[in-house]
C-alpha cells in the first residue's frame, strides 16, 4: 500500500510516495502546515528507504544533468527526477532530513526554470510586506529574526524562498529550519527589499547599486546543478532581481531597534 504526503511550499506542491505509513507520519509531523493535499502536484517523488546511514555533509553532494534528467547524490540519498515527466524517485535512510535536502535541491530547480531563487538569508512579513536579510555565516540571520516584533511574521531564519510573479517577486515562508529550530510560517507576500546584514555601532541602511548587488546576491543564492544552461538562468534571474528589487546595506546593532527602519 503506498501513502502520500503532498508538500507545498511556494505554492509548488510536491507529491512524496512511500510505503511507509511510519515515514509518511513523520513527514506530517516535520512539515505541519506545508502539507497540502488539494493543490495538484507540480512533481511527484517515489521514496524506497534503506537502512539508515549517518552521512549527511554537504560536501558530499553533487548535482548533475545526464540524459535530461537531474541526478541527486549525497552521502545519505540518491535521486534521479525527469523534469519533462515530472517524476522521480529517491532513495534514502527513513529520516526527514535525507528528503528536506532531496526537496531544497528540487524546488532551486524548479524556481530556475521561471526566474526566481532559493537565497542564504532570513525573511518575514511586516504589514503585508517581505524583507529579506542576507549574509555570510554569523552576519546575523538568526539574530534578526530572533529580534522582530510581534507584528512581523518569519518566513525562515535560514532560507528565502523568492518566486517571480507578473507584478515583481514574493518571498514565501519555507519549513527549512535554521538555527532558532522552527519551520517558517507558511505565507507570502510582495518583495520590498534585501538587506545585505552587517553588525556594527549603530543602525543604519545604506543602498547598494545594481552592480554591486547582484555580485553580492550571487554569493548567496543556493544552487547545486552543474549544468551550464540552468546557471544562465540564475545568473540571469539574479541580474533581473537585482534591477528590480531594492537592495541595501544594513548595519545593526543587536537590539530590537533595528526593526524600526524596517516598514
Amino acid at each position: 500500500m503506498a501513502f502520500e504526503i503532498s508538500i507545498s511550499i511556494g505554492g509548488l506542491p510536491v507529491v512524496v510516495r512511500t510505503d511507509s505509513s511510519e515515514f509518511s507520519d513523520l513527514l506530517k509531523d516535520r512539515y505541519g502546515s506545508f502539507v497540502n493535499s488539494a493543490l495538484d502536484p507540480v512533481f511527484e517523488l517515489d521514496v524506497e528507504l534503506i537502512p539508515s546511514v549517518t552521512t549527511y555533509e554537504d560536501e558530499d553532494l553533487t548535482v548533475r544533468v545526464e540524459h535530461g534528467r537531474w541526478i541527486l547524490d549525497r552521502g545519505d540519498f540518491h535521486a534521479e527526477c525527469d523534469p519533462v515527466r515530472r517524476h522521480g524517485w529517491v532513495r534514502q535512510s527513513s529520516n526527514p532530513y535525507s528528503i528536506d535536502g532531496v526537496l531544497r535541491i528540487l524546488h532551486s530547480l524548479l524556481l530556475a526554470e521561471h526566474g526566481g531563487l532559493l537565497v542564504h538569508a532570513a525573511s518575514a512579513v511586516r504589514n503585508g510586506k517581505a524583507f529579506l536579510f542576507s549574509g555570510v555565516s554569523g552576519a546575523g540571520k538568526t539574530t534578526i529574526s530572533r529580534l522582530a516584533p510581534p507584528d512581523a511574521q518569519v518566513l525562515t531564519d535560514e532560507i528565502s524562498y523568492v518566486r517571480r510573479t507578473k507584478s515583481g517577486y514574493e518571498a514565501c515562508g519555507t519549513p527549512f529550519a535554521g538555527e532558532l529550530a522552527r519551520i517558517g510560517v507558511n505565507l507570502s507576500a510582495p518583495l520590498e527589499a534585501l538587506y545585505f546584514l552587517v553588525q556594527g555601532p549603530e543602525n543604519r541602511i545604506e543602498p547598494i547599486q545594481p552592480v554591486e548587488a547582484a555580485r553580492k546576491l550571487l554569493r548567496n543564492i543556493l544552487f547545486f546543478a552543474h549544468d551550464e544552461a540552468l546557471v544562465r538562468m540564475v545568473f540571469q534571474s539574479a541580474l533581473d532581481f537585482a534591477n528590480t528589487v531594492p537592495v541595501s546595506k544594513l548595519i545593526f546593532t543587536p537590539d530590537n531597534r533595528v526593526w524600526e527602519l524596517i516598514r
